[in-house]
C-alpha cells in the first residue's frame, strides 16, 4: 500500500526539491501540493494523506496553526520540513514524526520516511501510543546543530562531553558530533541530576563512572565504563560526593 503524500511549502523550489526525491521512492503517491496553510487545512480535511511534508513558516498560517486546525485523531503523520530550527522542541509536542532541516539530502530524507512508514504501520496496527505518552518521552530530549543536521538525543545516549575551542565534542555510544555550543549551555540543558563536571574541558554522565582512582601528587584519575580516563579536578571533586552512595 502506497504512502498518500502531501507537500506544502511555499518556496517553488524546495517543493520542487522534494518533489523529486519522493518521485523517486516507491511507497510514495503525491496526492498535492499547497502553498500555504490555509489551502494545507482544506486540502488535508478533503484528501485526509497518510504523510504530509510541511513547513513551518508560511503565508496565511504557520505549520503549527495548520495542525492545531485537524482534529487530533484524524491528523496525518506530519514531517516538518523548514529552515528553521527554533520549533524544533513544539513540533516534537505535537506528535511530529520528523523533523528535517533544509537543506537536507536525499539519504536524510529517506531515513524520515523510514520513520513514517513505522509510526503508520504502528497505527494502522491498533498499537498507537497515547499522545501523553509520545509528548513525556519526546519532551526529555535535547536538539543540536552539527554539520548542519538537527539532531535530536537522549541524554542517557551522551556518555561525555569535551571541550574542543568553541565546539563542543559529544562522544555517543554510537560516535562522535562535533557541535558548536558552550559547555556551559549544553550542561545546563542536559541537568545535574545526570552529568557532573569533572574539570575544565570534560562533563561525563553519571552513570559511566566506574572507579575514581588516586593518581600521583594528590590528584585523581576518572575511570568510565569503556575504559575511557580523565582528569578529575581538585575544585570539583567535591561534586562527585552526591554520587557516592550510588557507585
Amino acid at each position: 500500500m502506497k504512502i498518500r503524500t502531501l507537500i506544502v511549502d511555499d518556496e517553488p523550489l524546495a517543493c520542487e526539491r522534494l518533489r523529486g526525491f519522493l518521485a523517486a521512492e516507491p511507497s510514495i503517491e503525491i496526492v498535492g501540493e499547497c502553498g500555504n496553510g490555509t489551502d494545507a487545512i482544506a486540502t488535508i480535511r478533503r484528501e485526509t494523506p497518510d504523510l504530509v511534508f510541511l513547513d513551518m513558516q508560511m503565508p496565511g498560517c504557520n505549520g503549527l496553526q495548520v495542525l492545531a486546525e485537524l482534529s487530533p485523531d484524524r491528523r496525518p503523520a506530519v514531517i516538518f520540513a523548514t529552515a528553521h530550527q527554533e520549533f524544533a522542541v513544539d513540533a516534537f509536542a505535537v506528535e511530529a514524526v520528523d523533523y528535517l532541516l533544509k537543506p537536507f539530502d536525499r539519504e536524510r530524507l529517506q531515513q524520515s520516511l523510514r520513520r513514517a512508514e513505522e509510526h503508520l504501520a504502528r497505527n494502522r496496527g491498533g498499537a498507537k501510543v497515547p499522545v501523553a505518552h509520545q509528548v513525556a518521552s519526546r519532551s526529555d530530549r535535547i536538539a543540536v546543530k552539527a554539520d548542519g543536521r538537527l539532531v535530536f538525543l537522549q541524554p542517557e545516549e551522551i556518555l561525555r562531553l569535551e571541550a574542543a575551542d568553541n565546539y563542543v565534542i559529544l562522544h555517543l555510544a554510537t560516535g562522535r558530533l562535533m557541535v558548536r555550543e558552550t559547555m556551559g549551555a549544553l550542561a545546563a540543558r542536559l541537568g545535574a541530576e545526570r552529568f557532573v563536571r569533572i574539570n575544565r574541558s570534560a562533563i561525563v554522565q553519571a552513570d559511566q563512572i566506574r572507579e575514581i582512582q588516586p593518581a600521583p601528587y594528590g590528584d585523581h584519575t576518572i575511570v568510565l565504563r569503556d575504559g575511557t580516563r580523565l582528569p578529575l579536578s581538585r575544585s570539583l571533586r567535591g561534586q562527585l560526593s552526591r554520587f557516592a552512595t550510588s557507585k
